[in-house]
């Protein structure tokens, strides 16, 4: 819709045009410590990570200011999946693996 509503809670689609996709760099190395982030090229405050253990893998991805995140949480037998949001990446890891496993 041109005001900028939504039908069925979908964000309206971006426009079309040309434009180009662009991919998560990896943080710059800190001593001799192994590189765990990635962020954004343009915008270092935007990042996103990864860990997993044997059963389960979770995707953290910040808000654009780095203020806030979001969490997937995949369980790698089955591919089941749960997401939650909230402002420290513990609490949304947290959120989203209950929201998976607990009843």
């Amino acid at each position: 819709m041109a005001d900028g509503s939504t039908t069925e809670g979908k964000p309206p689609r971006p426009p079309t045009g040309r434009r180009r996709w662009t991919s998560f760099v990896a943080d710059e190395r800190i001593d001799s410590r192994a590189v765990r982030g990635l962020h954004e090229q343009a915008n270092p405050r935007h990042r996103l990570r990864v860990e997993h253990d044997l059963d389960t893998l979770l995707i953290h991805l910040s808000d654009e200011d780095g203020q806030g995140w979001t969490t997937f949480a995949v369980d790698r037998a089955s591919r089941q999946w749960a997401v939650a949001q909230d402002g420290r990446q513990i609490d949304a890891a947290e959120g989203a693996y209950r929201a998976l496993y607990e009843p």
